[in-house]
């Protein structure tokens, strides 16, 4: 038997109203990749910030042992110096700062306490190659997407002596081939001998790479599964998570489709910074009530400029285009234009753009509309917590109150109260970007049952998402998206994987073949 890199020997660790995690006990063999899984709220996330640190020693529980010894960490400087370095689920980067400077922040590449930029760039030209990243050192990461950010993330944790490496989600930002470089890359350093910790709800990810996967439940240890024993099955490990079978990932809907409640057309817009670079380029779709449309691509193809740009302008310079709602044209300038015109957009990045972390979770969900809840300008803080509470349980936002801090919930629980506070705008359309990013199987099938409601109360629904099952499987039509362009358009009965992947690749000059071929 392999030697065990860490144990994690009874941990509890206790928030106000809440036990996270009770007894846990984590096994890691040196030199594996082991999967831990788990629904929202599992425990997760806490029990790998109480092994790096975040936690300090005397905040919890029990005993971690790392190549035999007891750890006691104070901080995450502490377990890093060992080689035990977490890449946290919510990104860390300042972004005002250059790929290079963020990767090399507090492990500067320094002689006398001078920095060797020449170094630094090298170094980073090269850890950017390992994760699969084409892009300058130099560039800042305002500049870049969060999909993008995660790679940094990535790269930023290699550049350090790395033993145990801890992954959260790192995933969830990636389309899939992304995706797919990033696990053969877990593998790469596996055979490197580096040992990695993998949170993921992304079962075939799991599947694919993992040697043991150990399932956490309400936050005790359910049980670890030894993949070498064969006989793994994703649904083997949903019922260990949930406690439960879930036979249907995608809730069924008989769609009542009526006539175009929302179009946009030669929609274009330019980059925010380098106005003569353009970003979408000549878009036109339509939304039909009672209709789920799908947006697919890869990174970098357009998807959530060209949803931030409808939803008030607020992405992009030199926007133009026309913008109709029930066949007439909306004067939308700003983002409360766009509210009080009936559209919601659910962020890709809940931390930035979804939710204020230090305000609680009724304020969070309440504050898209706050006339609702009001009389007179005047908040009625108890139709408030009313209206909260039931956002609380129809979403099963796991939470002893709608008073606690919305930066003390997992990703996925926060993801909720995102989607949350916009259905209570009653939007007739709602847009969502990577809605159930980080979010695992049970709370998806939770997430896509609430979008089917919204549908069936003759709601438009634009449901971007880098997962092409999820498309396929929620989807009554489906547009397809490479440089800034609508490059297909698919009906439900008509998509699959195939054909989604050609027009996603196609390139510019490729598209206008396309365009011209179908104009004949």
């Amino acid at each position: 038997m392999s030697k065990f890199i860490l144990e994690m020997i009874g941990i509890t660790k206790e928030f106000p109203g809440v036990k996270a995690l009770d007894n846990v006990n984590l096994q890691v063999k040196e030199g594996e990749i082991h999967a831990l899984c788990g629904e929202n709220g599992a425990g997760k996330s806490t029990l790998m910030k109480v092994l790096s640190g975040v936690y300090p020693y005397g905040s919890y529980s029990g005993d971690i042992l790392f190549k035999g010894n007891t750890c006691q960490f104070k901080d995450i400087k502490q377990s890093e110096k060992l080689g035990i370095v977490i890449i946290h689920q919510e990104l860390a980067l300042i972004p005002e700062l250059s790929i290079a400077e963020n990767i090399f922040l507090g492990n500067e590449q320094s002689r006398r306490g001078i920095i060797n930029w020449n170094e630094t760039t090298v170094k980073t030209k090269k850890l950017l190659k390992t994760v699969g990243l084409a892009e300058s050192p130099s560039t800042l990461i305002t500049n870049i997407g969060v999909g993008k950010q995660q790679l940094v993330e990535i790269a930023k944790a290699l550049s350090k002596e790395v033993k145990l490496l801890i992954l959260d989600e790192p995933t969830a930002a990636l389309n899939e081939d992304d995706s797919e470089n990033l696990l053969n890359l877990l593998l790469h350093l596996k055979k490197q001998g580096i040992t990695s910790i993998i949170i993921s709800h992304k079962l075939n990810e799991i599947s694919k790479v993992a040697d043991a996967i150990t399932i956490l439940r309400d936050g005790q240890t359910i049980e670890t599964i030894d993949v070498m024993d064969g006989g793994i099955s994703e649904d083997r490990i949903i019922k260990g998570m949930v406690g439960r079978d879930l036979t249907n990932r995608y809730p069924e809907r008989v769609s009542n489709i009526g006539e175009v409640i929302f179009a946009v057309e030669n929609w274009n817009v330019y980059h925010p910074l380098h106005s003569e670079r353009k970003i979408i380029d000549q878009v036109n779709l339509t939304i039909k009530k009672g209709e789920v449309v799908g947006i697919a691509g890869l990174m970098g193809a357009g998807r959530t400029e060209l949803a931030m740009s409808i939803f008030g302008k607020s992405y992009g310079q030199k926007i133009s285009g026309r913008l109709f709602k029930h066949g007439k044209e909306l004067d939308i300038k700003n983002i409360p234009d766009a509210i009080n015109n009936g559209l919601a957009y659910v962020t890709e990045d809940r931390k930035q753009y979804g939710l204020i972390l230090i305000d609680d979770i009724k304020t969070n969900i309440t504050l898209s509309n706050l006339e609702k809840i009001s009389k007179t300008k005047v908040v009625n803080q108890h139709k408030e917590v009313i209206e909260a509470e039931s956002f609380r349980q129809k979403m099963n936002i796991k939470t002893p109150s709608v008073f606690q801090k919305t930066g003390n919930l997992s990703g996925g629980n926060q993801q909720k109260v995102v989607l949350s506070k916009w259905i209570f705008s009653d939007p007739d359309i709602l847009i969502l970007d990577e809605p159930t990013r980080g979010i695992d199987v049970g709370a998806k099938y939770e997430i896509y049952t609430i979008i089917n409601q919204l549908a069936n109360e003759d709601k438009g629904v634009l449901l971007i998402s880098s997962e092409l099952p999820e498309i396929l499987g929620m989807c009554d039509r489906i547009y397809v998206m490479s440089e800034g362009r609508i490059t297909g358009e698919l009906l439900k009965d008509d998509a699959t994987q195939e054909n989604i992947m050609k027009y996603m690749t196609y390139e510019r000059g490729q598209y206008h073949e396309h365009e011209a071929a179908n104009s004949k």
